[in-house]
This record gives C-alpha cells, structure tokens and sequence, in this order.
C-alpha cells in the first residue's frame, strides 16, 4: 500500500492573509529599481517594499519622504508591502 498524502488544510498548511501581516508606520527613503522603494520604520529597522495592488491601481504616487503603512510578513521582515500612504497636514 502506497503512503498517504498529508491532508490540506491543517494547521500547518495555513496560508497568510493580508490581515496576518503586522502594520508598522515609516518614511521611504528611496526609489529602487524594479519597483522597490526603501522604507525606513519606526522601530529603526532599513526594509525594502513593493506598493500594493490597490496603489497600482488607482496610480497613488510614492516618492521619498512620504510617511507609509508598511505590512510585513512575520517570517521574513526585511521585505514589506506599502498598504497606505499617509497624508501630509499643513
């Protein structure tokens, strides 16, 4: 009898959502090639991050010193997705 195949769907084969990623404020410090910006957070961490599908969709700009909602995945923190840009108060 040939072995069985795990079941999917457990715990262990759990997949992250968009709500699973931590939100954590910064500021982009620079354009990078390939669509990536330089953001640095609030708690002193140098990441690299993507704009997220909705800001490409509705053309948001980000350019260097905006302040961003950065989502970054708990297994690998030196990537993240800008989720938001913040607006700037006179």
């Amino acid at each position: 009898m040939p072995p069985r195949r795990p079941v999917r769907g457990g715990s262990r084969d759990r997949i992250l959502s968009r709500d699973d990623l931590a939100r954590i404020d910064g500021v982009v410090t620079g354009v990078l090639g390939g669509g990536q910006y330089g953001v640095d957070l609030d708690n002193g961490q140098k990441i690299t991050a993507k704009r997220s599908g909705r800001l490409k969709k509705f053309h948001i700009k980000v350019m260097p010193g905006d302040p961003v909602v950065v989502a970054v995945s708990p297994y690998d923190v030196s990537h993240g997705l800008i989720m938001t840009r913040k607006r700037i108060m006179p």
